[in-house]
C-alpha cells in the first residue's frame, strides 16, 4: 500500500510496495510536491482515505474493521508485480546512493573520461598505427 510523507522542504516521499519473486519490495521515491506525479499520488491517497471510513461499520462512534473480512482483504490484496529489469535498476540506484558515487559517475560519464570518448580515442590511435605500419611496408616494397 503506497504511503506519503509530506515535508516542509517542498518534497513528497512516495513509498510503494511491489511483489518480486514472492518477496515484498518497498520502493521509496522523493519528488517535488509541485510535480505531476506527487499531485496524482496525493489525490489517489485522499480518495482511498475518504472511501475507507465510509465502508467500515461504526459502533458507538468508534470505527472498527469487520473481523474476518478485514483479514481476508489484507491477505487477498494483490500487490503490483516488479520485473527483473526494474529490480536490477532499483538495486543499482540504491548501491550508488549507499556508496556515494552518484556525482563521481556523472562526472566520469561525461567529458574525456567517458566510455564512448575512450573508445573513439583508441580507434583513432589504432588507425594511425595501421597507417604508419602500412607506409613502412610500402616504402620497403618499392626499392
Amino acid at each position: 500500500k503506497p504511503q506519503v510523507k509530506p515535508k516542509d522542504s517542498g518534497k513528497v516521499t512516495i513509498t510503494k510496495t511491489f511483489d518480486f519473486a514472492g518477496e515484498e519490495v518497498k520502493v521509496t521515491k522523493e519528488v517535488d510536491s509541485n510535480s505531476k506525479e506527487a499531485k496524482s499520488f496525493l489525490k489517489q491517497q485522499e480518495k482511498l482515505q475518504s472511501a475507507a471510513p465510509a465502508s467500515l461499520p461504526t459502533v458507538s462512534g468508534v470505527k472498527r474493521p469487520s473481523g474476518m473480512s478485514s483479514l481476508l482483504g489484507k491477505i487477498g490484496a494483490k500487490k503490483q508485480k516488479m520485473s527483473t529489469l526494474e529490480k536490477s535498476k532499483l538495486d543499482w540506484e540504491n548501491f550508488k546512493e549507499e556508496e556515494g558515487i552518484v556525482e563521481e559517475l556523472a562526472i566520469h560519464n561525461r567529458g574525456k573520461d567517458g566510455y564512448i570518448e575512450r573508445k573513439a580515442f583508441l580507434e583513432r590511435v589504432d588507425h594511425r598505427q595501421f597507417e604508419i605500419e602500412r607506409d613502412i611496408r610500402l616504402s620497403r616494397m618499392k626499392p
